[in-house]
C-alpha cells in the first residue's frame, strides 16, 4: 500500500505560533512513516509559505529563515507547488495545527477548501463560530447550555466602558479578555478599576472586540471530543490551580508548577461523569463541529455544568490535554492521528459526492 502524503502545516500570523510549532513537532515524531509520507510546511509570521526540511522543525529559527518558498494555485490540479521551479507538492491531506487567528478561525479552513484539499479538524463555519468567544456563548445559549455571563465591547467603545456599571452587572472577579484569541493570550483577572481598565488595554491589544465575564467558581475540566457524522468523547481531565491565580499562558506552557493537569479528573462519580460527556457532545454539535475539538468547562458544587470554551485545533504539545485524553481512553498519539487524518480524506470524500452544479 502506497503512503499517504500528508502535509503538515503550522506555525502562522498568530500569537500562538510558537505554541504551534511545538504541536507540530510532537505530530511529526509520532506520525507513521510507513502509512505517511510527510511535507512539511511552515508559516511565516508575514503569512508566507515555505517547505521546511525535518531539521529546520527542530532548529530555533524563524520560519522564512530557511526553507523554499512555496505557491498555491487554487483551481489547478498541484495547488501547492515550489514558488521557483514551480515543481508539484504531491498533497492528500494537510493537518492544520496552526493555533488562533488565521489558523483555526476559519480564514484558513476556507483557503483549503479552494485548494480542494483534505483537512483535519473543523469546517470554515465551525471554527469561525468557535474562535469568537461572543457568537460561541450565544449559539450555546441557544441551544440550551448553560454559559457564563458576560458582555462584549467594541475598540471603539473603549473610551465608554465604565467599571462600576460592568461590576454591578456581572459582579467580582471579572475576566477579560480578547474575543478571538486562544492559550488564553489576553486573557486576565480584574477585580478593581484598576486592575479593569489595565486588563482592557491589554485585550485590545490582541483583538477589536473583547468579552467581558463573570468568574464562574468551580472545577476546570476538559473533554477530547471527535468524529464526523459519529461522534466520540474522551474521559474527562482537570485542570488544577497550585500557584497560579487562573489557567493563564504561563501557567499553560511556561511554568512547571503553576497548575497541575489531572487525567482522569478525580472525585467525579458515573452521573457526574456522564452529564459532562454530554455536555460536550452537545456543545460540539451546536457549533457544528467535525474532526476534532476541546471542549472546557466548569463544573460548579451544586452540580451546573457550564460551556467555557471549544478548542478547534488544540494543542499538541508534549502537555497538552487533547492527546492525553485519548492516550488514557486507549487511544495512542499515533492511532489519534490515523483516526483524525482518515476522517479529514472521509469528509471530503462526503462532500465531494455532493452535486455542484444544476
Amino acid at each position: 500500500m502506497n503512503p499517504i502524503h500528508v502535509a503538515l502545516l503550522f506555525g502562522g500570523k498568530s500569537p500562538e505560533h510558537d505554541i504551534s510549532i511545538r504541536s507540530a513537532r510532537n505530530i511529526y515524531a509520532a506520525l507513521d512513516r510507513d502509512q505517511y509520507e510527510i511535507t512539511l510546511i511552515g508559516i511565516s509570521r508575514r503569512g508566507s509559505w515555505f517547505h521546511v526540511e525535518e531539521e529546520g522543525l527542530f532548529a530555533d529559527l524563524e520560519i522564512g529563515q530557511h526553507g523554499q518558498p512555496l505557491l498555491l494555485a487554487p483551481g489547478s490540479d498541484s495547488p501547492i507547488r515550489y514558488a521557483h521551479s514551480g515543481q508539484r507538492i504531491p498533497v492528500e491531506v494537510m493537518f492544520p495545527i496552526t493555533h488562533g487567528p488565521m489558523g483555526e478561525d476559519g480564514s484558513l479552513q476556507g483557503l483549503l477548501r479552494h485548494l480542494d484539499l483534505p483537512f483535519v479538524g473543523p469546517g470554515v463555519l465551525a471554527s469561525a463560530a468557535a474562535m469568537d468567544k461572543d457568537v460561541t456563548k450565544r449559539l450555546l445559549k441557544e441551544s440550551g447550555l448553560l454559559v457564563a455571563e458576560w458582555l462584549s465591547f467594541q475598540a471603539q467603545d473603549r473610551q465608554t466602558i465604565d467599571f462600576h456599571a460592568v461590576a454591578n452587572r456581572l459582579g467580582l472577579p471579572l475576566f477579560v479578555k480578547p474575543a478571538n484569541m486562544g492559550s488564553s493570550v489576553g486573557v486576565s483577572r480584574a477585580d478593581s478599576a484598576e486592575s479593569f481598565y489595565r486588563a482592557l488595554d491589554l485585550a485590545f491589544q490582541y483583538d477589536c472586540k473583547v468579552l467581558v465575564e463573570e468568574a464562574i467558581t468551580g472545577r476546570e475540566l476538559e473533554c477530547a471530543v471527535m468524529g464526523n457524522d459519529i461522534i466520540a468523547a474522551s474521559g474527562i481531565g482537570e485542570v488544577g490551580m497550585a500557584s497560579a491565580v487562573f489557567y493563564d499562558y504561563e501557567a499553560k506552557y511556561e511554568s512547571e508548577d503553576a497548575a497541575t493537569i489531572l487525567i482522569p479528573a478525580p472525585n467525579l462519580d458515573q452521573e457526574q461523569l456522564a452529564k459532562l460527556v454530554l455536555v460536550a457532545k452537545s456543545a460540539y454539535r451546536s457549533i457544528g463541529c467535525e474532526g476534532l475539538t476541546r471542549v472546557d468547562m466548569f463544573l460548579t458544587e451544586e452540580g451546573a455544568v457550564y460551556v467555557n470554551e471549544l478548542n478547534t485545533l488544540p494543542g499538541f504539545t508534549n502537555i497538552s490535554m487533547y492527546p492525553k485524553l485519548w492516550e488514557i481512553a486507549g487511544l495512542s498519539y499515533g492511532e489519534l492521528l490515523d483516526e483524525l487524518i482518515a476522517m479529514a480524506r472521509a469528509r471530503h470524500q462526503r462532500e465531494q459526492a455532493l452535486n455542484r452544479y444544476r
